[in-house]
């Protein structure tokens, strides 16, 4: 179930923003109660599946038009969700939700990754530091092999601060 863009539900969502954790907010956008940040997750096929103080889970089934010409999912794209696995990492820790910023990601490519498979995505937030946050994040296949994974430095990004 998803967010209708009602004058209510941005009532009800503007009072989650102001008042859930970032932990809990993050689990309300994985249980629908909370509207997508951004479009970019339908496109790339990313959906939270759960959040805690420290550590989210995704679900992610990569789709076809995500590929390079030698048929496996572009390595942009495997940054792209593992550098939204950090930051959600990094965002769940705070009081209220924030918004990350990435001021640098280090990626390892393990094995190719192939559309329509769903693979798990785990962020751990290592240093939830004050100013500067540091967290790592996995994609795994369906066997729960790695076939990638980055480690980050991110900044809570002040043009959401409150």
């Amino acid at each position: 179930m998803s967010v209708e863009a009602t004058p209510e539900a941005h009532r009800e969502a503007a009072d989650l923003w102001n008042t859930l954790s970032g932990a809990e907010l993050i689990q309300a956008m994985a249980d629908g109660r909370f509207p997508q940040i951004s479009d970019v997750n339908d496109y790339i096929g990313q959906h939270i599946a759960s959040a805690e103080p420290g550590r989210v889970s995704i679900r992610w089934t990569p789709g076809e038009r995500l590929c390079n010409p030698g048929g496996t999912v572009h390595g942009g794209y495997i940054a792209m969700i593992l550098d939204n696995a950090v930051c959600l990492a990094a965002s769940s820790t705070g009081e209220h939700f924030m918004p990350m910023l990435t001021l640098n990601l280090n990626v390892d490519y393990l094995r190719g990754v192939r559309a329509g498979e769903t693979y798990t995505v785990t962020g751990t937030c290592v240093h939830p530091g004050g100013t500067r946050m540091v967290s790592n994040a996995v994609v795994a296949d369906g066997h729960g092999r790695p076939v990638a994974q980055a480690s980050a430095s991110v900044i809570p990004n002040k043009a959401f601060a409150r």
